[in-house]
């Protein structure tokens, strides 16, 4: 095909508007490394692209995709609700003000149900004899010096 006409396009994508910008997302993939399906014969992108798809070459349903996914700027992620964050870590039941990282506030400890609970060994010896720190005051500091 020596020229590519709208006619020649029209009958595989009817809709002009949809042609158009499946013509010019076609061209972008051209000038970004796409494959060309073609020969160039010394034309430029757009024009091998409407002959790519007068041709058949390209579907026109991957067209389509590639320029929707071209067109968005923001892709919605599916996050949890907060609730269901906390339901998934289990914070409810733990004995601390667990964060929404399963992080417990500064300051709060776990009950030894809730440790046990994840897994977590509470030992229950003599901190003193298992070689230990005790709290000791201010006089107790300065009898030792």
């Amino acid at each position: 095909m020596a020229r590519v006409t709208v006619e020649d396009c029209i009958l595989q994508i009817p809709n002009r508007f949809d042609l158009v910008m499946a013509a010019a997302q076609r061209a972008r993939d051209i000038s970004a490394g796409s494959q060309l399906t073609v020969d160039r014969d010394n034309d430029k992108n757009p024009v091998v692209a409407l002959r790519e798809i007068a041709d058949q070459t390209v579907e026109s349903e991957v067209l389509k995709e590639s320029l929707i996914k071209g067109l968005q700027k923001h892709v919605e992620v599916d996050e949890p609700e907060d609730d269901d964050l906390e339901r998934l870590i289990g914070a409810e039941g733990l004995g601390g003000a667990v964060g929404l990282d399963g992080r417990l506030a500064e300051g709060e400890t776990l009950d030894e149900d809730a440790a046990s609970s994840l897994g977590m060994q509470v030992e229950q010896e003599d901190e003193k004899a298992a070689g230990g720190f005790e709290d000791v005051d201010d006089g107790t500091l300065s009898d030792e010096d």
